[in-house]
């Protein structure tokens, strides 16, 4: 047995001083008990109580019979009722969930192999399983996952399975439902497909809105969508999507629920099965198309370790309660419930708000591991470090205990098993990401790709992007603890910049990188002043700051985690930078965005070549597609529409 696997299985079922919950590995009995028994026991959920009993077929016709879609078929759309009513209905059988729980049992049964396989174990914390069965009784529930892996996918729905809670009905993408095999099994299982792009297509989105509102009224099941949209390719958190959350919302908005409940749910890996795919994917490479026979030719990761899977359940959340005095309900009730109604300003701020504080609250839940923390330290290294010279072993394991201490201060969560030796816990986390360094001689090393043998020698740019794949393999981990140091960071940033002690200079200069960032990272909307305060406790917590009324002044004792944090932010300034010397120096004004990052990948390289840049997260297309956000948010770009 692998030195990781023996630090993670003294870690199964123990409650770490570092964490206030304690965490059950489900996969413990699987180990023990036949899986085709635990897949065939009775299940016992015990549903909403406060909707009328419905099926999966029972709900396209509810739909189709629904006034609010009558008043969209008959005034809308140009075309007679009678056409609109089969597209309508066409529509439905393209979205329709079938749940079934034969089919919940037969992935049951699979995922159980494949999860033995692939995980040394999946912690869940039962508080918050025993919170949700509870709230699932009272009132319509969504659950809102974080959505990092393609593992994430029904893994809440095993969950719920093997501890007798309503599985939920999810939201899945159209592709999807083109694996004609694997999808028929989970639309079977409880996912309805959706359209990625919906557009002015009024009709799609009258019977997307009226399907899910049913759903939510009828309390058929819990609801699951993915607040941030998206697979984050970065495992950073994205900026909610707020379509989906208004729909969700919309039934308590109009008073056809009493209360629904939303539950955060926090997934975090030790290791993501699609990691080198997903730097790929990043660098430009397009990405693969999902498929049943794309699905049979990775089953080649089953061979591989991917240590331990958290699923952190928040604890349900009342939108009556969380809304209170942030939306006048009353504008509801001046217009028929199944007329349309576009939401109005104070709707969508209470939305965008509820979506950010969703998103926040994953991060918060998500346990760190210490390969995040070991990351976050081997990026701040040159990339020539690491891929010729190395990084001291010793070097990094007493940064990464110091790191340790910094982030407890800051409240992290972490997955740093207290009844293994220090070094045995970093010796498994390099064991166990393998595929991004190695050790060797009492050193580090970044690991790249081998290259095939070709005709020609590699170009000077190719060498650049292969060393880029390793590196943003490695960022991907670090970006797990960005939420925890981001705040600080920015304060650090701004008293490194400002060279002031000035508590509103300081102050001024925090909110002008948060807006900068705002694409980057996670901020509720108007809550500035509290995330500033934040970071004047937490470095002072540290003991970095000394903080008066009037100042906040860097202590020497502090010039470490200072240094750190500054140094945290540095690859997103430098990214920045680049995209826009681009931008000023291009004569060209209007650009098509395909074209774009292309030409600001080509740039970067050719100033990593010549020793102007180290930071090969400028390569990656997502940090470039969030400056163009940010500079169309700061109104500095403007889209137009082709």
């Amino acid at each position: 047995m692998t030195l990781v696997k023996i630090a993670s299985r003294l870690f199964l079922s123990l409650k770490s001083p570092e964490n206030e919950e304690e965490f059950v590995d489900i996969l413990e009995e699987r180990r023990l008990r036949s899986d085709l028994g635990h897949a065939l026991r009775t299940f016992r959920p015990s549903p909403y109580k406060g909707g009328p009993s419905c099926s999966a077929a029972d709900l396209p016709k509810i739909v189709l019979e629904s006034q609010h879609l009558r008043y969209v078929i008959a005034t809308e759309t140009g075309a007679s009722p009678e056409e609109v009513r089969e597209e309508a209905s066409a529509i439905l059988e393209e979205m329709s969930q079938n749940l079934q729980l034969g089919f919940i049992r037969l992935l049951g049964y699979i995922f159980t192999k494949v999860f033995k396989r692939l995980f040394t174990s999946i912690n869940v914390n039962m508080e918050g399983l025993k919170a949700l069965q509870q709230a699932i009784q009272e009132s319509p529930v969504i659950l809102l996952p974080n959505h990092r892996s393609y593992v994430d996918f029904l893994v809440i729905s095993y969950i719920m399975f093997t501890y007798d809670i309503p599985v939920p009905v999810i939201a899945a993408g159209i592709p999807l439902a083109g694996m004609k095999i694997v999808g028929a099994i989970i639309r079977r299982s409880g996912a309805f497909f959706i359209r990625r792009a919906i557009g002015s297509d009024k009709l799609y989105w009258a019977v997307m809105s009226e399907y899910v509102r049913t759903i939510i009224k009828t309390g058929f099941a819990p609801l699951e969508f993915y607040v941030e949209g998206l697979r984050s390719r970065t495992l950073k958190s994205l900026m909610p999507k707020l379509g989906m959350m208004h729909m969700v919302l919309e039934p308590y908005f109009k008073g056809e629920v009493y209360d629904i409940q939303l539950v955060p749910i926090s997934l975090s890996y030790d290791r993501v099965l699609e990691e080198s795919l997903l730097a790929l994917e990043l660098l430009g490479v397009p990405k693969l198309k999902e498929s049943t026979t794309g699905l049979l030719k990775a089953s080649k990761v089953l061979q591989d370790d991917y240590g331990i899977m958290h699923v952190n359940f928040g604890r349900p959340m009342s939108v009556r309660r969380l809304c209170r005095g942030k939306i006048n309900l009353r504008q509801y009730n001046l217009i028929p419930r199944d007329l349309p109604q576009k939401p109005r300003a104070e709707a969508q701020a209470c939305v965008s708000w509820l979506a950010h504080l969703m998103v926040r609250i994953q991060e918060e839940g998500s346990l760190i591991s210490p390969w995040s923390l070991m990351a976050c330290l081997l990026l701040q290294a040159p990339t020539a470090v690491l891929t010729e010279q190395g990084l001291p072993w010793h070097q990094l394991t007493e940064k990464t205990i110091w790191l340790r201490k910094l982030a407890l201060d800051f409240g992290a969560r972490l997955n740093w098993p207290a009844q293994v030796p220090d070094p045995d816990v970093m010796s498994s986390a390099v064991a166990l990401h393998h595929s991004v360094v190695r050790r060797e001689a009492g050193r580090v090393y970044l690991v790249r790709e081998e290259e095939p043998e070709r005709k020609r020698p590699i170009s000077p740019e190719e060498d650049v992007i292969r060393s880029a794949a390793a590196v943003l393999m490695m960022v991907s981990y670090r970006n797990q603890s960005l939420h925890l140091f981001v705040r600080p960071a920015l304060l650090a940033t701004a008293i490194g910049v400002t060279k002031t002690a000035q508590r509103d200079e300081l102050f001024a200069f925090f909110c002008f990188l948060r807006d900068v960032f705002s694409n980057e990272f996670i901020f509720i909307p108007g809550e500035s002043s509290q995330d500033f305060e934040e970071a004047c406790v937490l470095l002072r917590k540290c003991g970095a700051v000394h903080i008066s009324e009037q100042e906040v002044t860097a202590s020497d004792a502090g010039l470490e985690a200072l240094s750190f944090l500054q140094a945290l932010l540095q690859p997103f300034i430098d990214s920045y930078q680049v995209m826009f010397r681009f931008l000023c120096e291009d004569k060209v004004h209007v650009f098509a965005e395909k074209q774009f990052l292309p030409a600001v990948r080509n740039l970067a390289t050719k100033l990593i070549l010549s020793g102007e840049l180290h930071t090969y997260e400028t390569l990656s297309s997502d940090t470039q597609k969030n400056v163009l956000s940010a500079l169309r948010r700061l109104e500095t770009l403007a889209k137009l529409e082709s």
